[in-house]
């Protein structure tokens, strides 16, 4: 696959969730989508950057409803 190109995937999100991405791209101005890529491309540049993900905690429950 050559570097600028991208593959498309399915996935599956709560409504809230959604919505709560959705307000949060909007205040980006991004699209919903691009605001899904934006939130992974940094995870994975976190990751990258000190081997570790963005939380010592990413397996913990949210303090936040979002199912």
């Amino acid at each position: 696959m050559a570097e600028n190109s991208k593959k498309q995937i399915p996935l599956r999100l709560s409504t809230k969730l959604y919505n709560q991405i959705a307000a949060w791209a909007e205040d980006d101005f991004r699209s919903v989508n691009g605001q899904i890529e934006y939130l992974l491309t940094e995870c994975v540049r976190q990751r990258k950057k000190n081997g570790k993900y963005v939380s010592e905690d990413l397996d913990e429950p949210l303090d936040i409803d979002i199912e």
